[in-house]
């Protein structure tokens, strides 16, 4: 019988995936089920059993995942390399809309803006519009968010009523005519315009439903409103939708992801056959009763209880650090005596909830010589870190053009290109802006009498003062106290140079700043430890994992910006953290943590109560020859 050998090796839930041939298909599929394996070959089956190629589309969210799904396919045999489409949802809508041009209202030659390009252009509408008080980014991330939830913005403009959406709405309108000049589309109306098309358009509506007759979207519980509606109408009325989704791993509702989407699939598509993934082949027993009895506390869920038929493995290692230098030097040890018995650095991960916490990991790493790589900025390559830097650098060099470049508009003070030149070559100026330029030199002395007369730490903490940077963050930057954060460890940092006699500590502090950036550059990253944020690993594996920093009020993180978010997301997140494991896992917090230069108790996360006791041994305190050379 044609296709028995894509069933061969298959669990019976994933065999039932893999031949469920009409209507909607739901496949739950817990972390490390094999959901891309199932996938695969279900839409090499559906060609084995005489669908044609063509009729299939598969929709992710990132080109890796497309790519990684097109080689399963096509390693699958043969007859499994046809035309079945594989691609992300926005590569979908480049496609589309090229392709149906007249019928969406563009050229088709329209270029793709990124989002610098978006943020460029929104910076000087802002300034043509008289709009001091609004920054390109939080005007950007509003204007993204209501595309996600299908908004025009005609549509936007009737809902608007504080005085902060009504400016939106007019840098909105003028963005959209600077969009149209240039024949150019964001990134989000991507989607949004493909939706558009779908629905304004019947005759391409139909054309759609018929080349394509068998969907699959990848990640469902990711799926914002925009891309909801486009998956609904591209199932049409046969309904040959197959969602594959894990509620559990949705941890990105602040970007838009809509829990709904699945929550209500059954109800949107009815007749639905669901199927649960829950054979976990990745982690051991031990790490998997852990991650279950975490998550299993969360209410909004699609009930399931991932089992694995692994080792029991080793027990999860909890650490009470003294602090988060203590806290490194026990990550960076561990991980050290894994590589010295053979283990690849690759193939450890350490977790963080918030991109602060790996200055103080890079250190250590640093320190020990044991390779690793930050996926994402690396600490001093921060915006907000290297403001900071930059405005101590110019204050001890007032030559440093490239810093004071980078500086002249951080904060934005209506210093433009022209007069930036005309101060630059020492040109004459006048009227207001020589005021302002008056006002940016000032407050360069007064950074640079800091530098020269407080400890280091002080006047780390008075240029971020003094240059404003502190009170535009905590007004107009949005996600801004994870930034103010970066700058509370520039502070701690500074701390170590306190007793050189101003303004040596200040000058180490910038050559340390720059020799480590050098050193990063040296990095190999296919053989060195990943540090990255909980949310950048999600998708990825490792055969240890160090998860750090499990304190209440930084994992779970609670903040004010954090009352919109779905209360149980951080729990989501912990349980995404947990799954990352193969065969070790660690968890860490620090009793105590630096902050604003003084130390501040903490508590263990809540977390940590949630995980059976008889599954974790603490490990103890061991002598570091050496530690306090870099707290």
């Amino acid at each position: 019988m044609r296709g028995l050998h894509l069933l061969e090796g298959l669990n019976t839930a994933q065999r039932q995936a893999v031949v469920h041939a009409k209507g909607p298909l739901l496949i739950i599929a817990g972390a490390g089920a094999g959901k891309t394996r199932t996938v695969a070959h279900r839409i090499a089956y559906l060609i084995e059993g005489g669908v044609s190629a063509r009729h299939i589309l598969a929709v992710t969210f990132t080109n890796k995942a497309a790519g990684e799904m097109r080689n399963r396919v096509r390693s699958l045999g043969p007859n499994a390399t046809g035309g079945a489409l594989i691609a992300t949802f926005h590569s979908l809508g480049v496609r589309l809309l090229r392709e149906f041009h007249k019928e969406a209202g563009i050229p088709s030659t329209f270029t793709i803006w990124d989002r610098d390009d978006s943020i460029r252009a929104l910076k000087k509408i802002i300034v043509d519009l008289d709009m001091g008080d609004m920054t390109p980014r939080s005007v950007l991330a509003a204007i993204s968010r209501a595309k996600s939830d299908c908004l025009s913005g005609e549509a936007y403009a009737e809902q608007a009523v504080s005085f902060r959406e009504q400016c939106i709405t007019r840098a909105w309108d003028r963005y959209e005519k600077v969009l149209r000049e240039e024949d150019a589309l964001d990134f989000d109306d991507l989607l949004l315009r493909t939706l558009t098309l779908l629905n304004t358009s019947p005759n391409t509506l139909s054309l759609l439903q018929a080349r394509w007759k068998y969907l699959h979207v990848d990640e469902y519980q990711d799926t914002n409103k925009a891309q909801y509606e486009i998956a609904r109408l591209l199932a049409g009325e046969t309904k040959n939708i197959c969602a594959v989704a894990d509620l559990d791993q949705c941890i990105y509702t602040w970007r838009g992801a809509r829990l709904e989407n699945l929550l209500e699939f059954e109800r949107e598509f009815p007749n639905t056959t669901t199927v649960l993934l829950e054979q976990n082949y990745r982690s051991t027993r031990t790490i998997i009763s852990a991650a279950n009895s975490v998550i299993e506390k969360n209410v909004r869920r699609k009930p399931k209880k991932l089992f694995t038929e692994r080792e029991t493995g080793e027990a999860i290692t909890l650490y009470a650090a003294e602090n988060d230098i203590d806290e490194a030097w026990f990550v960076a040890r561990a991980a050290q005596r894994f590589i010295a018995r053979g283990m690849n650095p690759s193939s450890i991960a350490v977790l963080y909830r918030e991109n602060f916490q790996s200055r103080a990991l890079e250190e250590v790493f640093l320190h020990l010589n044991t390779p690793y790589r930050v996926i994402g900025t690396r600490f001093f390559e921060r915006r907000e870190v290297k403001d900071v830097l930059s405005y101590l650098r110019a204050s001890l060099n007032p030559k440093a053009r490239a810093d004071i470049t980078r500086i002249i508009a951080s904060p934005p003070r209506g210093i433009g290109k022209v007069t930036l030149a005309k101060m630059l070559s020492g040109d004459a100026l006048g009227g207001t802006v020589a005021k302002k330029v008056a006002d940016f030199r000032a407050t360069l002395h007064d950074i640079g009498r800091a530098t020269d007369i407080l400890p280091a730490s002080e006047a780390v903490r008075f240029a971020y003062e003094r240059s404003g940077i502190e009170a535009y963050i905590a007004k107009y930057i949005e996600g801004g106290a994870e930034r103010a954060e970066n700058i509370r460890e520039l502070v701690n940092l500074s701390t170590r140079y306190d007793d050189e006699q101003p303004p040596q500590g200040i000058l180490k502090l910038l050559e340390e700043a720059a020799l480590q950036s050098d050193q990063d550059e040296l990095e190999k990253p296919m053989d060195a430890v990943s540090l990255m944020t909980v949310h950048a690993s999600k998708g990825l594996e490792f055969d240890v994992v160090f998860i750090t920093g499990l304190e209440q009020g930084l994992f779970p993180a609670i903040r004010a910006e954090s009352a919109e978010r779905d209360p149980e997301e951080e729990r989501r997140l912990f349980y995404v953290a947990l799954t990352r494991a193969r065969k070790r896992l660690f968890l860490s917090y620090a009793t105590e943590r630096m902050r604003w230069s003084s130390r501040e108790r903490t508590l263990p996360s809540e977390f940590l109560e949630d995980i059976d006791s008889r599954l974790v041994e603490s490990a103890k305190k061991e002598h570091v020859e050496n530690e306090r050379t870099i707290e």
